[in-house]
């Protein structure tokens, strides 16, 4: 009688088992559905909310403000607000407390702002410990005092050279005659205070046609980023917007041109639109991310925090990889993109 009860209650147990097996498996060929999301119409449950990427490489654009007028601009002067120096550190704190390992300074003109662009490239370096800070600038309020009072901040100074000939600098709204003669000087000074010079060119209906090889090969940047003009919804897309920049938009094929004729450049790195539209993180006056797929600015980092901002944005984080985001980006680098995993999403 007790080895009949014994038997039995293995055979429950077995049975148990199996049922448990079973629900197992059918649990993990179920979509994940994380608790309280809704089932939509089709029957399968939501997809789960995205990792939110590590912050890795921000643009600070603090001001709108320029002293130039470049037909194309896509960060047009919207508003003449600029944060307060002691708020703008409490969020670039929250960033490099997110991951962030490089800033990159830019507006409008950051150079209108010495003395708060000064405090902040310092703020970086000495307190955060940043790898990397970096200033784009049109150049023209550049001067040797700033660089040997701050060189020691800045790892790299990126300058924005659209043509050399002065003519071309003039009817893009960028020139005043004396634009590459400055250009020459800072180059100079970056070389005599350690600072790794950068050009940035945006290659448009007036000067796609240029053969800008014979001043690259003089003026040596570290890295010279070519930008097929671009549209951006809102700030230069229409009569009705600050800057219309469809009369310097170019075909894909004049891009692809201008880069066959100095793809020969060793500092030479392409960023045609379909890599640079969306592969940016962008921290505008108020500290909110700027959306590139058609959505809203995220909240302000110091009202919502870097994760639930990110959260509101779109970043197409291979994009960055693929127009070669990742590279060593320190003073003392070479330059070249980054062989290995350097940031796990």
């Amino acid at each position: 009688m007790v080895l009949l009860q014994y038997v039995g209650f293995i055979s429950s147990l077995a049975v148990v088992v199996v049922m448990f097996a079973s629900w197992r498996w059918y649990i993990r060929r179920q979509p994940l559905r994380r608790q309280g999301s809704p089932v939509i119409a089709t029957g399968r449950s939501k997809p789960p909310t995205p990792n939110i990427a590590t912050p890795i490489s921000v643009n600070y654009h603090f001001t709108r403000q320029c002293n130039k007028t470049c037909g194309f601009c896509f960060h047009t002067a919207t508003t003449s607000y600029r944060m307060p120096e002691e708020e703008a550190k409490r969020g670039l704190a929250l960033l490099a407390k997110a991951g962030m390992k490089k800033l990159n300074f830019a507006g409008g003109e950051p150079f209108l702002y010495r003395d708060f662009l000064g405090h902040m490239i310092a703020y970086c370096k000495e307190t955060l410990q940043l790898e990397s800070v970096s200033i784009v600038t049109n150049g023209s309020l550049v001067n040797e005092a700033f660089l040997k009072k701050y060189g020691p901040y800045i790892d790299i100074l990126a300058v924005s050279c659209d043509s050399f000939n002065e003519a071309t600098n003039i009817a893009i709204g960028r020139g005043s005659g004396d634009n590459v003669r400055k250009l020459t000087r800072i180059a100079a000074w970056c070389l005599e205070y350690g600072i790794r010079f950068k050009l940035n060119t945006v290659v448009c209906q007036l000067n796609h046609e240029e053969d800008m090889n014979g001043w690259i090969s003089v003026l040596q940047p570290f890295r010279w980023k070519c930008f097929q003009v671009l549209m951006v919804a809102g700030e230069n897309d229409s009569a009705t917007t600050l800057r219309d920049v469809r009369k310097f938009q170019i075909s894909d094929e004049q891009y692809e041109r201008f880069c066959a004729r100095h793809r020969g450049q060793k500092s030479f790195v392409a960023e045609p639109n379909r890599l640079m539209a969306k592969s940016y993180l962008i921290l505008d006056e108020y500290m909110g991310f700027l959306d590139r797929d058609g959505r809203q600015p995220s909240p302000p980092i110091l009202q919502v925090g870097v994760k639930a901002a990110l959260a509101r944005v779109f970043w197409d984080q291979e994009s960055f990889v693929s127009r070669g985001g990742l590279y060593d980006w320190t003073r003392g680098g070479t330059g070249q993109e980054c062989g290995g995993p350097v940031v796990d999403w």
